[in-house]
């Protein structure tokens, strides 16, 4: 399993540890993930992605995860979440029309 945000693609890190006296030894920036539940009012059902805890907070800021799909680039997108986001568009417009 990647260390690695389903709707961002935030991802690991890599800088130094710099001690008091200057010596730097190589550390990693892990990302906050957690595995969570989200509905997608859409399409009626509910989806376990593991997304970090900054991408909880957008999808919030958002609306809901049908508006952060929407507006989110497919390329930051993992393999599942851009399957959901063709999902989510496809039935969208079928609501509109």
């Amino acid at each position: 399993m990647s260390r690695r945000c389903e709707l961002t693609g935030k991802a690991v890190l890599t800088g130094n540890l710099v001690s008091h006296s200057n010596r730097k030894t190589r550390r990693r920036f892990l990302p906050n993930l957690v595995n969570v539940t989200l509905t997608s009012d859409v399409l009626k059902r509910s989806v376990k992605l593991r997304v970090s805890a900054n991408a909880l907070k957008t999808v919030d800021h958002r609306g809901g995860l049908d508006a952060f799909l929407i507006k989110a680039r497919t390329e930051e997108l993992s393999p599942k979440a851009a399957e959901l986001k063709r999902a989510v568009v496809k039935a969208s417009q079928a609501v509109a029309a």
